[in-house]
């Protein structure tokens, strides 16, 4: 998630995700399988979300590529990751194929976040405007996640990047439905 004034991490948006409308992916990754551990199906899993606490048994979840709906039998933390199990896989054998895969989640099954916060996903690709001048600077193309506030790189139409400070002095309006973030860019720029 990102506030538009603060900005915080949350679920990666990869690149084949799919798209249903503009600048929202269908589904979002929040891991990605390492290896299998053991002899029961286990395997270590990369957490890739802000929000674990939502990886409990039972949870959907959608494997590789092909986005094999699975559910979760048992998850727990490991000193390098998460040991995640998946209901009807059982063996080291049933699961070895997913070696190196990414475990997604549907966009829309997100949780709800507060009036003025957003999730990276729902930034990335605004069209960013200097509000004092209506000058388009370009598209928000990444976001960097820092120890004080993220950074949005805005890249322009000619592919020169610009780095802005997610904080309120900077950000002044975030606009999803339209696509349109409004900023007070620097005097430099």
């Amino acid at each position: 998630m990102s506030s538009a004034l603060t900005g915080a991490g949350s679920e990666k948006d990869i690149s084949d995700a799919g798209s249903s409308y503009r600048g929202e992916p269908v589904f979002l990754a929040v891991g990605k399988i390492r290896r299998s551990h053991g002899l029961r199906g286990e395997m270590l899993m990369d957490v890739m979300t802000h929000f674990p606490e939502r990886l409990v048994p039972g949870k959907a979840l959608y494997i590789g590529e092909g986005r094999l709906l699975v559910h979760i039998d048992h998850a727990r933390w490991a000193d390098k990751g998460m040991l995640i199990a998946f209901k009807g896989y059982d063996t080291a054998e049933a699961v070895a194929h997913w070696r190196n895969t990414y475990v997604y989640v549907k966009s829309d099954e997100l949780p709800d976040l507060p009036s003025g916060v957003f999730y990276h996903h729902q930034l990335l690709g605004l069209r960013v405007v200097d509000q004092r001048t209506g000058r388009e600077l370009g598209v928000l193309s990444e976001i960097l996640e820092t120890g004080a506030n993220d950074v949005y790189v805005v890249t322009s139409a000619q592919g020169q990047e610009t780095l802005l400070a997610a904080i309120e002095e900077v950000i002044l309006q975030v606009d999803v439905p339209n696509s349109v973030m409004y900023v007070c860019a620097p005097d430099w720029l």
